[in-house]
């Protein structure tokens, strides 16, 4: 087998490497050397020495003994086009391209259908864990009723050293840029689009019908703050940038926002850059899947074994994907949630309203402070739709003269 990768930046020199490094054990597994013919990258200033490199497309294209092609650039355009291509000639193709597959991967699917071949995309979530071969394969026979995760190792490790330094947002954002966990420019990230993108992929998995991510309601981490924090650390909680996509019965739901989640959610101790995702089954029950969600190796090694399994299924048509028929997904207001809110002021001068608005049983109220301050408090809601807490949080402002500083949505705990 010999193919191709296109991109050679961090992502294809990381799959160049696995294939140099674990050559005899992939042989092993494939029954037949896989051999790396080219590498296209179409910067002129690459500055690297390698023979294999070229920077003509169509020297890929065109050239029979390509079976495969690796497609590691990044974006949608040239991306789109040539795997396009490849696939239109019978090449097998497989990418890390989450853009490409939340954006076109319903179309590429449908064309590596029509011309007998593979498109394989593993690497697009959770870079180096297993997330799309554990539901296409392993979890086959579930009806998956939730899956939800971590996944941006950016944003949660700004998260996570906002909770163990107790520093806010901006200076937390600025060490992960130095340290080169954050992009230059991270809006990406931080504003929640790249799990947005992946959440989609996952819906569109799990429910077998196309998804966009520009459906999918999305808020990012930039309103997050060192008090939000320290109120958490006194609930025994902390705060997650969550994607999450729901089945009840026919209706689909979903969403990106961040998320004040208790110790006995398993995403709780995953810390740091690491990914974690949550998988929920009729039967199966609640798994999770952990591990290092991006990063050149991690994510190469991911790529390299669809790089395996494409090998292994040459000849045959796998169907991994879903059709080109879009889902709709439930309006935001429609979820239900309880809510972390942070109130100005003093509890006592707001209680009845806070009752009526917020909780069905006046006895619930329990006020959180922060080492004696009296210009706000905390409390945590009933579970209610999102809908109807908007509405209350308006007219409780407009009754009181109150602000609500901010509020966070939460998996609260059973009684």
């Amino acid at each position: 087998m010999k193919i191709a990768i296109l991109g050679y930046g961090t992502i294809g020199s990381g799959v160049a490497e696995v294939l140099r490094i674990n050559q005899a054990q992939i042989e092993k597994k494939v029954g037949e050397p896989v051999e790396l013919k080219y590498v296209l990258d179409l910067r002129t200033d690459i500055g690297v020495d390698n023979d294999k490199l070229i920077s003509d497309f169509s020297v890929i294209e065109n050239d029979p003994e390509i079976k495969l092609v690796v497609e590691t650039m990044g974006g949608i355009h040239p991306a789109y086009e040539f795997v396009k291509a490849c696939l239109e000639k019978g090449k097998h193709c497989v990418t890390s391209n989450k853009a490409l597959v939340d954006a076109v991967g319903s179309k590429l699917i449908s064309i590596a259908r029509e011309h007998h071949c593979n498109f394989y995309f593993e690497a697009s979530v959770g870079g180096g864990i297993p997330v799309i071969r554990t539901i296409y394969h392993n979890y086959a026979g579930e009806n998956l009723t939730e899956i939800t995760g971590i996944m941006n190792g950016t944003t949660n490790f700004i998260l996570t050293k906002m909770r163990e330094k107790g520093a806010d947002f901006e200076e937390t954002l600025v060490e992960a840029q130095h340290l080169g966990y954050a992009e230059r420019d991270p809006s990406s990230d931080i504003d929640g689009f790249d799990t947005s993108r992946k959440t989609a992929i996952l819906l569109s998995m799990a429910s077998g019908n196309r998804c966009r991510h520009e459906d999918i309601y999305t808020e990012g981490i930039r309103a997050v703050s060192k008090l939000d924090f320290l109120y958490a650390r006194e609930l025994g909680m902390t705060i997650k940038l969550l994607g999450s996509v729901q089945q009840v019965e026919d209706k689909y739901f979903a969403y990106v926002v961040p998320m004040m989640i208790p110790k006995s959610d398993p995403l709780f101790s995953v810390d740091g850059v690491y990914n974690g995702i949550r998988i929920v089954g009729n039967c199966l029950g609640t798994t999770m899947l952990y591990g290092m969600g991006a990063g050149k190796m991690p994510t190469a090694s991911a790529v390299v074994s669809d790089i395996i399994a494409a090998v292994r299924h040459q000849h045959d048509f796998q169907g991994i994907g879903w059709t080109e028929k879009m889902i709709q997904i439930e309006p935001m207001s429609s979820n239900a949630f309880a809510y972390f809110v942070r109130v100005e002021g003093t509890p006592d001068a707001v209680k009845k309203e806070l009752r009526e608005l917020f909780l069905e049983d006046s006895s619930k109220l329990v006020p959180i402070t922060l080492g004696g301050r009296t210009d706000e408090f905390a409390f945590i809601t009933d579970v209610m739709f999102e809908g109807d807490f908007l509405q209350n949080v308006a007219e409780f402002e407009e009754k009181t003269g109150r602000r609500i500083f901010h509020f966070i949505r939460t998996e609260k705990e059973e009684d």
